[in-house]
């Protein structure tokens, strides 16, 4: 059996150690950046049915083994092996879709490497289940990342392989009642067990993540291959950071890669889903939050954060499906500027069709959202928090799974700053054209000489206890708007 130091990692000035690991700085393209889009997209989108397909398929009951049986056929005759040969992405056009996203307004990009289904989007090393030799035969992280680099975007991939083992254990099982009780599905197949692993336990491990250290060893063989072959800005664990050293050994490989390609310095960000004292967690070691910057899937911080976060949500399921109710575009502004002013980022996922393309009411969305993001992105990026994020009571609900649309009104305000000036993003505009915000009153700011939406002055007064903003007509109503206050001297 081998152990986490038989896997060497890139020289640099990073050890595979918590002590180590936790001097971590978070580089200034991530913080100036705050919105990127992420491509969460594989063969689990060729049912159009949702997320988690390649494990619910195996789950008698389940609305997804209903769709899987009467569609393609009894998983024990057509199962998810089946599916990744229909995997054609016959109209994926990266180059088409990046300049989407960089009209949208993101300023990082990040793809999916694999998802808990073991199938790897790129040219793998060590997985044979993978996009260039099955379903599509292309590099589908390696074509992103070319047009990522066209575009000038930091580049970064999400893995969900630590999770796919016991993810997985479902395609062991048979059906317990019906025509087919006890019959194996295809997951039991022993010629399959590359893909549908040796695990046939059908229920999650409580901690996420397997003990075996058979497949610590194999994440982390697969993780130093992505590593190597993409050296990217950024990389996402769908978890805590994985498997203790098996974890350590990955993070410091990632960020003294970068630093060799970065005259010394990093200039990576990890990502992960770790919070301090949550024992839910299989590692509690002290310090380990401070190895990357932690993810709130789903979810936003509750106050402003000393350090730099990451909101990582989709617009629909992750994965497409056709009963899916998209975000408004509200919602995602909203989201993006409650993010921001409390220190974090957003990063966005778009349903994504089998084919490469997308439906035309995400177009709509993302197109919205950058028309939003012309207008109002000076108080977005390369901004830092104010020394107050929120005036008003409308809030979003703290911590990871608990976002949802808020009734914001006009009386409600997120802060950022950039050098000399101070922006109050009005939550939703006043019927009587005004803003008045508390928080940049003289008894709590110095002098304002300067205010400006959409880079048009505008008439103001600041008065002791408030200033007063006279606003016109919102362009977008509805919408969050960024008004520009700029200080004396």
């Amino acid at each position: 059996m081998l152990n986490p130091l038989d896997f060497p990692i890139a020289a640099g000035p990073f050890a595979p150690t918590v002590e180590s690991l936790a001097t971590f700085q978070c580089p200034d393209w991530f913080r100036d950046a705050k919105f990127g889009i992420w491509a969460h997209w594989g063969p689990q989108s060729v049912p159009m049915f949702g997320d988690w397909y390649a494990r619910s398929m195996y789950l008698q009951g389940n609305d997804q083994y209903r769709y899987h049986c009467r569609k393609y056929g009894h998983p024990s005759k057509f199962g998810y092996k089946d599916i990744l040969q229909l995997w054609k992405a016959e109209n994926f056009d990266p180059a088409g879709l990046m300049d989407l996203f960089v009209e949208s307004g993101a300023k990082y990009f990040v793809a999916q490497a694999m998802h808990h289904d073991n199938f790897d989007n790129f040219d793998s090393k060590w997985n044979e289940w993978n996009s260039t030799k099955i379903g599509p035969r292309r590099d589908i992280c390696a074509e992103f990342q070319r047009e990522a680099k066209r575009c000038g975007l930091p580049f970064g991939l999400t893995e969900h392989l630590a999770a796919s083992y016991t993810w997985f254990a479902t395609s062991h099982g048979a059906d317990k009642t019906g025509p087919y009780a006890g019959v194996p599905y295809d997951g039991a197949d022993p010629r399959f067990a590359s893909l549908y692993r040796e695990n046939d336990s059908e229920t999650l491990h409580e901690n996420w993540y397997t003990l075996n250290e058979k497949y610590h060893q194999d994440w982390l063989r697969r993780m130093t291959d992505v590593i190597e072959k993409f050296a990217p800005d950024l990389f996402y664990s769908d978890g805590e950071m994985p498997f203790h050293d098996y974890g350590f050994r990955m993070v410091a490989h990632l960020y003294n890669t970068s630093a060799a390609h970065n005259g010394g310095v990093n200039n990576a960000v990890y990502n992960f889903k770790q919070q301090q004292g949550d024992t839910h967690h299989l590692d509690t070691t002290p310090g380990i939050t401070k190895i990357g910057v932690l993810d709130y899937e789903r979810g936003t911080a509750e106050t402003a954060s000393a350090e730099p976060w990451q909101d990582d949500t989709a617009i629909g399921d992750w994965f497409y499906d056709v009963r899916a109710k998209y975000k408004s575009v509200p919602e995602i502004t909203d989201t993006l500027v409650d993010a921001v002013a409390k220190n974090g980022n957003l990063l966005l996922s778009f349903p994504q069709k089998p084919d490469g393309t997308i439906d035309d009411e995400t177009l709509f969305i993302l197109k919205n959202i950058g028309v939003w993001c012309k207008q109002n992105g000076d108080g977005i990026y390369g901004t830092r928090p104010y020394k107050k994020a929120v005036e008003g009571t409308a809030k979003h609900k703290g911590g990871a799974f608990q976002e949802g649309a808020v009734a914001f009104t006009s009386e409600d305000f997120r802060f950022t700053r950039k050098g000399n000036t101070i922006y109050a993003f009005q939550m939703r505009e006043s019927s009587e054209g005004r803003a008045t915000i508390k928080t940049l009153g003289r008894l709590y700011e110095q002098e304002i000489v300067r205010v400006t939406i959409g880079g048009q002055p505008v008439q103001f007064a600041q008065k002791d206890g408030a200033l007063l903003v006279e606003t016109p007509a919102n362009p977008q109503p509805g919408l969050a708007r960024s008004i520009a206050c700029e200080l004396a001297g």
